[in-house]
C-alpha cells in the first residue's frame, strides 16, 4: 500500500475492497459475538431471563459460542488476502496520528483525516476487540473449569469477565451505530466492492 498523499480524481467506478475470505470471517465472527452478547444479556438481565427461560441451555450456548469465537479468524489465516488485511490493521503510520488528532479535535474535514485501507479508529477497534476477546476467553475458561483454580482466581475472573462484557457491549453498540451511518462501508462488507468516489474520500491513501 503506497502512502502517497495525491489522490486520483474521483470516479464512480467500483473497486474491490474485500474478498470472500474477509467477508466470511467478518460474518462468522459477528454471528458468534452476537450469540455471546444475546445469551449474556439473558443470563444477567432478569427481564430477559424470564422471557427466555431454560437457563441451562442459554449457558451452554454462551459457553460454546465463546469458545468458537477465535475459530473464524484462525481458519481465515489460510487466506493470503486476510493475512494482508491483518497486516494493515496491525501497522500504524504517521498518518494515523494525524487522523487521531483530528478525531480528538472533532475535525470532520476529509483532508484532515488521511487513511489507508483502514483508518486509525478501525485499527484501534480491531486491536482492542481482539485483546478483549482473548481476555474473555481466558476468564470464561477459569469460570467454567472451577476445579482447576483457587477460589480467589475464579472470583477475580468473574469480576473481570462481567465488567469487560459490559464494556464490549457498549463498544459493539458504537461500532454498529457507525456502520449504520455509512451505507457504502456496509456495501463493501456485503458485496466486497465500494465506489471509487467513496474510497478516494474516506481512504485517500489506499491504493487498491
Amino acid at each position: 500500500m503506497s502512502l502517497r498523499a495525491d489522490a486520483p480524481a474521483p470516479s464512480t467506478s467500483d473497486v474491490r475492497r474485500f474478498g470472500r475470505s474477509q467477508k466470511w470471517v467478518h460474518r462468522a465472527t459477528a454471528a458468534l459475538m452476537g450469540a455471546c452478547v444475546v445469551t449474556a444479556a439473558c443470563l444477567y438481565i432478569p427481564q430477559f431471563a424470564e422471557l427466555v427461560g431454560r437457563r441451562e441451555l442459554v449457558v451452554r450456548v454462551h459457553e460454546w459460542a465463546g469458545l468458537a469465537l477465535p475459530v473464524p479468524v484462525l481458519a481465515g489465516l489460510a487466506s493470503r488476502a486476510l493475512r494482508a488485511d491483518l497486516g494493515h490493521l496491525n501497522r500504524f503510520g504517521p498518518h494515523d496520528g494525524v487522523w487521531l488528532r483530528a478525531a480528538l479535535r472533532r475535525d470532520k474535514r476529509r483532508a484532515s483525516r488521511p487513511a489507508g485501507k483502514f483508518n486509525a479508529g478501525q485499527k484501534i477497534y480491531a486491536a482492542w476487540i481482539a485483546g478483549a476477546t482473548l481476555v474473555m476467553l481466558g476468564t470464561g475458561l477459569l469460570m467454567w473449569f472451577t476445579h482447576l483454580t483457587p477460589l480467589m482466581w475464579r472470583t477475580s475472573a468473574t469480576f473481570v469477565h462481567d465488567w469487560l462484557a459490559l464494556t464490549i457491549g457498549i463498544v459493539l453498540a458504537g461500532h454498529i451505530g457507525m456502520a449504520l451511518g455509512d451505507p457504502e462501508a456496509r456495501r463493501g462488507l456485503r458485496t466486497g466492492s465500494v465506489s471509487k468516489r467513496w474510497a478516494d474520500r474516506e481512504h485517500p491513501l489506499w491504493r487498491p
